[in-house]
């Protein structure tokens, strides 16, 4: 009995042991999409993420980054497809973050159109980019893995892995270190795994997907014929809630799988689908990885969702599975629907309890006023700024070299007319005590050709309110401001200076004195008069420039109708009292922080004087308003006031 027992016991210490060597060395973690998934190198809007995201990444319990990269883009194309600098420029700090904050950091080689066949011909560039990639990282962290390519469909499991065979040794031919994924075809669909060969290289972990039901997590999808009308599909199947089919997709494949998903919807054929991949898991005892799972946000029911990820996240722990959702931002990532997709404020805290990540205090999100110089841009576009440019057939290059200070300026020739580089703020920026302060749009411009114009332009953000529209507010520069002679000229342009030029809102709209400096959507570089033709123009360090603003009064002497409320910040009610020069058609309306209206507290003629009004939310059908930031409007004879009421919950 004793030898027995001895048995039993070296049996699963081997076991143990065996078990142990197929795990990999990161448990959980999302994918990073959207950053390097550009045309070029010269596309990535850098500071589109930066080393504070990963911080935040690895804060949420993170301790992998998987990395969409369309590594094939970044080169110079055939024959040779010799990877840009300009790319290892950018993925080099990445991988500096990552092994700083000790974060399994996967390049996933993201060159493929769901929509075209993989083609074996893609051998030879897989050929000459991967080897190029371990020469640069061969020295590097083992934080850093190489994922040779991302969901290969329309070839054979076996011809794919052929060729991934290839790739492994050219790989190994100069990095013997660093671990390799590898997949199956079919979208590295979990039933392909065990087509795939016994690779006898034992540093690889094998990948595969897992998106469903498909029915569930991809309703509303635009790039899956006939599922974009799709909605409202419950997970678990639940007859009660079922949506009807489509009338876009009857007759279609959608229509058979709506009436087959009482089948497919269940938690147990996920799990019997799950099993697949954990059954070669078992079998091959290898290392394994979902690189991909999740549902698509806008028309999936919240709840479900939720229930869904919990699901399948249990599943793949209890088996020892480590994965990375897709995605961190976007539309299956972690931020509620519709919102600024802002970490401190937007973050789905359901969703990430249902993912087993921290969830970080959030607050309600405030647009306050800047009171500091920031940049625009310096090398690279500035922080929560995005490139909104359109090059209108010409070219506009974010990383020339032709800089007047640092290693890049903006470089912009041949546009149509009414194109040109653009700066999305995100989210909106209130100017408004900037402009009062005296503060600049302060940059260097460089022109070749005498007589150029452009016109440099802010446009608000356009709200529900009826009759508004993305106002612009311009400033035009010509000869007369800049001697475009090919030297740098330093600019320095009052926003005081600006002046209203209307809105195209469908069409044109002649300006009406409406432009809102509080409200500040993006900066636009415009050639408005003509196409540009061949004209070069360059900028650089541009930024928004004065001397830090020390307070900000919330009610100015200068105000429209010196309007204030008090208390604020208020608990259950708060009284409005404003002063009107002179009589007039008045109205006091409340509106949330995305321009809708909740409220109308007054609309009827008032005398000149002061007045007052108390709000009481719940008592006024707001929809149970009772805590939060509201924006009160006060307007009369052409003019307007707004002022920020804070709502306390009442105790």
């Amino acid at each position: 009995m004793k030898c027995l027992f001895k048995i039993v016991s070296i049996l699963v210490f081997v076991f143990s042991l065996s078990s142990l060597h197929a795990q990999n060395s990161f448990s959980k973690g999302v994918n990073l999409t959207n950053w390097f998934q550009t045309g070029s190198a010269w596309q990535i809007q850098f500071t589109k993420y930066t080393k504070q995201d990963l911080v935040r990444i690895k804060n949420l319990g993170c301790d992998v980054i998987r990395l969409p990269i369309n590594l094939h883009f970044m080169t110079n194309g055939s024959p040779d497809y010799v990877i840009d600098p300009l790319f290892f420029d950018f993925l080099d700090q990445v991988v500096d973050w990552a092994e700083e904050l000790q974060i399994h950091l996967l390049l996933d080689n993201h060159t493929f159109d769901p929509n075209v066949d993989t083609q074996p011909s893609i051998e030879t560039i897989l050929l000459k980019v991967w080897p190029q990639m371990a020469a640069h990282y061969k020295n590097r962290s083992n934080y850093v893995y190489y994922e040779i390519l991302n969901e290969p469909h329309g070839i054979t499991t076996a011809l794919w892995c052929q060729i991934q065979q290839k790739v492994i040794d050219a790989i190994r031919a100069i990095d013997t270190k660093h671990t390799i994924v590898v997949g199956p075809s079919g979208y590295n669909s979990y039933t392909e795994l065990n087509n795939m060969p016994v690779y006898t290289d034992t540093n690889l972990i094998y990948t595969f997907h897992f998106y469903d039901p498909f029915m569930f997590t991809h309703q509303g999808a635009t790039w899956t014929n006939y599922m974009q009308d799709v909605s409202g599909v419950p997970f678990p199947y639940d007859a009660t809630r079922m949506p009807a089919t489509p009338a876009s997709a009857k007759g279609t494949w959608v229509e058979s799988s709506l009436n087959n998903y009482k089948n497919e919807g269940t938690v147990a054929k996920v799990k019997q689908l799950l099993d697949v991949a954990v059954n070669f898991k078992t079998s091959r005892n290898v290392k394994l990885f979902c690189g991909e799972f999740g549902v698509y946000i806008p028309n999936s029911p919240h709840t479900d969702r939720v229930y869904w990820y919990d699901v399948v996240r249990k599943y793949l722990e209890e088996k020892g599975i480590s994965w990375t959702t897709w995605d961190y931002q976007g539309g299956f990532g972690l931020f509620k629907k519709g919102s600024n997709e802002l970490f401190d404020y937007d973050l789905d805290t359901e969703i990430l309890k249902s993912l087993s990540f921290t969830v970080p205090a959030q607050s309600e999100f405030v647009i306050t006023p800047e009171t500091k110089p920031f940049d625009i841009y310096t090398d690279y576009i500035g922080q929560s700024i995005f490139e909104s440019g359109n090059a209108g057939n010409g070219t506009i290059d974010y990383y020339s070299s032709d800089a007047q200070t640092g290693k890049y300026s903006i470089y912009w020739t041949g546009s149509n007319q009414y194109a040109g580089p653009g700066f999305d703020f995100k989210p909106d920026k209130d100017f408004s005590q900037l402009v009062t302060n005296n503060y600049e749009l302060d940059f260097w411009v460089k022109g070749d050709t005498p007589g150029t114009k452009f016109q440099v332009r802010f446009v608000d953000s356009k709200s529900t309110v009826t009759g508004d529209h993305p106002w612009r507010i311009s400033y035009d520069i010509d000869q007369t401001k800049v001697t475009f002679s090919g030297t740098w000229q330093h600019l320095k342009i009052p926003l005081k200076s600006f002046r209203e030029t209307g809105s195209w809102d469908g069409s044109w709209f002649n300006p009406e004195g409406k432009f809102d400096w509080k409200a500040v959507d993006r900066l636009e570089i415009i050639a408005e008069t003509g196409a540009l033709g061949t004209q070069k123009i360059w900028f650089d360090e541009m930024k928004i420039n004065g001397t830090p603003i020390t307070s900000v009064s919330e009610n100015p002497e200068s105000s429209t109708f010196n309007a204030r409320a008090y208390p604020n910040p208020f608990s259950g009610e708060t009284t409005i009292e404003y002063s009107l020069p002179e009589s007039g058609e008045v109205e006091v309306s409340i509106f949330d922080l995305n321009g809708r209206k909740r409220a109308t507290l007054l609309a009827e003629k008032q005398e000149e004087g002061k007045h007052q009004i108390r709000w009481k939310p719940n008592q006024q059908n707001v929809l149970n308003l009772n805590s939060g930031v509201y924006l009160c409007r006060i307007s009369s004879s052409g003019k307007e006031e707004i002022i920020r009421l804070i709502g306390k919950a009442e105790q």
